[in-house]
């Protein structure tokens, strides 16, 4: 497949231009022009470059990629090793981050709910990232967090009664805590993002809300894999998911 086919096609099914981002979405590094094996990843650091280098990658996909607001624009230090690695290597690297997010199949948020078998009904928040649904059936704080604990692989930070009984639930994955307001004017019973601030602990004990932050990382590992399972089923590209931990 050409990498331009590739970007055009992936800005069309994540509606890229509609977003204004943090960064730049789409192909932030140009590689070679034929693509045939894909890797993706959650972060573009170092290590999955490494992996995706080894894999014999022709493209990395990311939720993570280079160029935020107000970073250094200088190419020094960490980002020159990382661009190093890329340039060298003659690998494209493309990124979606509120895109990704955003997606209602594949997106993070969409992927995520799936994951713990929650049942969507709304949605809240700028760009309507934000999620409403409710459980399967109802449950203690205690019980929903040992459940988000199996799904995801690590212990998840409960704030709240974990005693009180919750149905209807909140989300947003990463560093989303910011929009634990808007999931308790939701009416939600708790809310679940990647990860915590010093007030969001207030903000749970005095709503009566209960906040589960379940990890960054491990709550967008989700999207960008379903994106590169899509990729290989529409233009049988060769997939390969690689996720490095991150215990943050």
């Amino acid at each position: 497949m050409k990498t331009k086919e590739l970007e055009l096609y992936l800005n069309g099914l994540l509606e890229a231009p509609r977003f204004k981002d943090y960064c730049p979405n789409g192909l932030q590094v140009q590689g070679r022009p034929e693509i045939t094996h894909i890797v993706t990843g959650v972060t573009a650091s170092a290590a999955l470059l490494d992996a995706a280098i080894e894999a014999g990658a022709d493209a990395i996909l990311v939720h993570h990629g280079y160029f935020w607001r107000g970073e250094d624009p200088r190419v020094v230090g960490q980002k020159h090793g990382r661009l190093r690695r890329l340039l060298v290597s003659d690998i494209n690297l493309f990124a979606y981050h509120l895109p990704l997010d955003s997606h209602p199949e594949l997106g993070n948020n969409a992927q995520l709910g799936r994951e713990l078998g929650l049942q969507p009904n709304g949605r809240f928040g700028d760009d309507q990232l934000g999620w409403t649904g409710t459980l399967p059936q109802r449950m203690t704080l205690r019980q929903l967090g040992e459940h988000v604990a199996g799904v995801l692989g690590r212990e998840p930070l409960v704030l709240g009664n974990p005693d009180r009984s919750v149905y209807s639930v909140g989300w947003c994955t990463g560093g989303a805590q910011g929009y634990f307001d808007g999931a308790v004017a939701a009416g939600v019973d708790v809310y679940l993002s990647g990860e915590a601030s010093e007030q969001t602990t207030h903000l749970a004990l005095e709503s009566g809300v209960g906040y589960i932050g379940a990890g960054h990382h491990a709550t967008e590992r989700y999207g960008i894999r379903a994106v590169g399972e899509h990729l290989a089923q529409q233009f049988g590209l060769h997939h390969t998911f690689i996720d490095i931990p991150n215990p943050v």
